[in-house]
């Protein structure tokens, strides 16, 4: 974690944090997905120690906006706020992806290899979407932020997918199990929402609108490409 610096802003230490923040969630997904492919308590245990830095980064930045926000102007303000919106998003990351690796370390040496893929396929997604989001908001890029509004379908197919396998059984097939591995694919969803959520404050903070106003500028909305995808999977 960053450390205060006398000479450093509160708006500049601040975003050190967010981005302190960032990192430690991106850990977190990394070793929640390698955890998952080699049933290992080392990295289940990485991910809860990230998720109790989480914690403590989150409540960081709430007191720095809190003691601080009043002496600012508009601009700055509306900085914090995104900063305080994004930790809390990363926050909620960090307990689903604890929630996810306690149900992993008793299941995920005789995981069904199918479910084994996909769940793997979707913490590589989260991975890729949290280092997006991550540069889209050092950067203040708002066509990155956009693309990981996007990827999120990725996301909500394969949670899709899971859960029709696991509902709806090939005959003569058991699922053993099922329980856990739809509350990890759900856990999984909903991290890949905080990081849209993310995504639509850093859309905010870069164009001043709402991510409905920034998307009419580009090609085709996010509800469009993901019936698109559906087609193209069936």
């Amino acid at each position: 974690m960053s450390e205060p610096n006398a000479q450093v802003s509160p708006q500049s230490h601040l975003i050190e944090l967010t981005m302190d923040a960032f990192r430690v969630a991106h850990r977190a997904c990394a070793a929640a997905g390698e955890g998952l492919a080699t049933s290992s308590k080392a990295l289940f245990s990485e991910v809860r120690d990230c998720e109790r830095e989480l914690d403590s980064l989150d409540r960081d930045i709430d007191d720095l906006v809190t003691t601080t926000i009043t002496r600012l102007s508009e601009e700055e303000a509306r900085t914090l706020l995104a900063c305080m919106k994004i930790g809390i998003s990363l926050e909620r990351i960090g307990d689903l992806f604890l929630s996810f690796v306690n149900r992993a370390e008793g299941i995920a040496a005789h995981l069904d290899h199918d479910d084994l893929r996909d769940l793997t396929v979707m913490t590589t997604q989260l991975e890729r979407m949290l280092a997006d989001i991550e540069t889209a908001f050092r950067t203040r890029a708002l066509d990155k932020a956009v693309s990981v509004l996007r990827a999120d379908t990725e996301i909500d197919r394969l949670r899709n997918v899971i859960t029709f396998r696991h509902l709806e059984p090939a005959e003569g097939q058991r699922r053993f199990d099922s329980f856990h591995v739809l509350f990890m694919a759900q856990e999984l969803e909903r991290a890949g929402d905080h990081v849209k959520n993310m995504s639509e404050e850093v859309c905010h903070l870069v164009s001043g609108h709402t991510v409905r106003h920034v998307l009419r500028a580009y090609d085709r909305p996010v509800e469009q490409l993901f019936l698109d995808r559906i087609k193209n999977t069936q």
